[in-house]
């Protein structure tokens, strides 16, 4: 597990290589802390910022953490003040409902892919390995990599690419899957890579991770789930309570820090009865959003898309 300083948070110091967390002082400096409150992990991964909070509760304080990954599961800190929930952090509300929790002082979720789901090459979320082109965070469920690379349509994967990867010939990389999958069925990283080799421009390896960021974000309906997740806060934080998310690339932040403004995902522009707009419950506390300090950055070359935005519930 992650190695930290006894008294201040460590962003650079790891023990192992499961995940090291992003922006871990900060995060927990954000959350605003009380020794008696009550918080939740949304994304526990290799359980750094969990043990960080565990470490700064007293004995009434109380930890709630998600991770849908069957992997985390060995990552649990050995804590009575702390429970564990292997599901979704969509269904936040519902455990929260379940745990008497539905006042909590601090929420805060790290949308980023753990190192060791990158690393894990079986997993197939990283094109440095061959594997089946899997991609779900949690595997019990839902379709994979290989399946939407074999079922979608090229105006979808066109759009899944544009949108999700900002690839340049999103067109052309989607006639080409389904030209390609017509001799031969997507299975494996191997197959993937070979269609997408002769169209790499640049440098290939920042192209592979466009595409591969792309299907990640698809398989695992990752916009949607934030967007669930969001909609739940006002109703799950006390007024002064305080969430911050931590995301890894524009659509994510730009949505975070959208709905911290706004309040709501609505189109409406005016309260239907008063005539003026409904105020935000939200008092944002990171006017912009914070970034990994350099020395960070050079530790944990993955850190640095990262970006934290911190509000508070009013």
């Amino acid at each position: 597990m992650e190695k930290m300083n006894e008294t201040v948070p460590d962003n650079t110091v790891s023990n192992d290589h499961y995940h090291i967390p992003v922006m871990l002082k900060e995060t927990i400096e954000g959350l605003n802390l009380k020794p008696d409150g009550t918080y939740v992990d949304c994304t526990m991964g290799g359980a750094g910022h969990s043990k960080e909070i565990l470490k700064q509760l007293g004995e009434n304080g109380r930890l709630i953490a998600f991770d849908q990954d069957a992997d985390a599961a060995a990552n649990v800190p050995d804590d009575k003040r702390m429970v564990f929930v292997p599901h979704n952090f969509k269904h936040i509300g519902r455990f929260l409902k379940l745990y008497n929790a539905t006042d909590a002082d601090g929420i805060m979720a790290d949308l980023g892919v753990s190192s060791h789901q990158f690393d894990e090459g079986s997993r197939g979320f990283s094109f440095r390995y061959e594997a089946m082109l899997d991609m779900r965070m949690d595997q019990r469920k839902g379709s994979t990599a290989a399946d939407i690379a074999n079922t979608y349509s090229a105006e979808q994967l066109q759009l899944m690419f544009s949108n999700y990867g900002e690839v340049t010939n999103a067109r052309t990389l989607a006639q080409s899957m389904v030209a390609a999958r017509q001799q031969h069925k997507f299975k494996s990283i191997g197959d993937l890579i070979a269609v997408l080799s002769p169209l790499a421009k640049g440098n290939p390896n920042r192209y592979y991770a466009q595409v591969f960021q792309a299907l990640r974000i698809e398989v695992n309906e990752e916009m949607e789930v934030l967007k669930e997740l969001l909609e739940q806060l006002p109703a799950l934080l006390k007024p002064g309570g305080r969430v911050a998310i931590i995301t890894f690339h524009s659509l994510e932040d730009r949505m975070v820090k959208n709905f911290f403004k706004e309040g709501s995902f609505s189109t409406e522009e005016e309260d239907p009865i008063y005539g003026k707009r409904v105020s935000s419950p939200f008092k944002i506390i990171t006017k912009k959003p914070v970034e990994p300090s350099a020395a960070e950055q050079k530790l944990n070359p993955r850190s640095r898309s990262a970006r934290l935005r911190v509000a508070e519930r009013v």
